[in-house]
């Protein structure tokens, strides 16, 4: 397959019209779902030439893998920032924080449609199920180090692993986004204050 040779430009150009294939894609996912959405129907919405938009994702998989890291990316960084910097909150405020910007990515971005779609497709797709894996993984393994230090100074009982009571928040978040996605973004009023309640400071 032809490509036409890459312009030489400024990074900046290059992430914008990364950005702007990414965005129509999410219009054309949540519009025709990912299964009746074509190439064709991707290059006519990004308004880009294949070959233009070749030069960035190399398959619909491709597109859809960029999708889910840039959704993913938001709660990623900040479980690890819970990991990695000191915080004296809870294991509920923890857990609240990342609720609360789920739900600011459903509002923005419509995290939990795109997320379902997501979820459907890695059963077909073994690379974006391995994505989803290595991602949950990282997660559910920053949420078992911040339940070990709440568990070390007896914020919390030691007498289940904290492996288990990550594998029970993990289970949390990935509900709270199906609800998002299927009855809107009310379907979450109060969940964020419940998680601070049950596991108080």
């Amino acid at each position: 397959m032809y490509h036409e040779p890459m312009p030489k430009v400024s990074q900046q150009y290059r992430d914008a019209r990364r950005a702007q294939i990414l965005q129509a894609a999410k219009r054309c996912f949540l519009r025709n779902g990912l299964q009746a959405t074509s190439m064709q129907d991707l290059f006519a919405e990004s308004g880009l030439s294949s070959g233009s938009f070749y030069l960035y994702f190399k398959s619909k998989d491709d597109v859809i893998l960029a999708i889910v890291e840039e959704n993913l990316s938001a709660v990623l960084d900040l479980i690890h920032d819970l990991v990695t910097k000191p915080h004296d909150d809870g294991l509920g405020e923890a857990l609240a924080s990342v609720l609360d910007t789920v739900r600011a990515k459903q509002r923005d971005d419509q995290l939990g449609e795109l997320a379902v779609l997501a979820w459907s497709e890695a059963l077909r797709s073994p690379n974006l199920r391995e994505s989803l894996n290595v991602s949950f993984g990282r997660m559910r393994a920053d949420f078992a180090r911040v339940i070990a230090k709440h568990q070390s100074d007896g914020s919390l009982p030691d007498s289940v692993k904290a492996a288990a009571i990550a594998k029970l928040v993990m289970a949390i978040v990935p509900g709270v986004i199906l609800q998002l996605a299927l009855f809107g973004e009310h379907a979450a009023d109060g969940v964020a204050s419940a998680a601070r309640a049950i596991w108080p400071g």
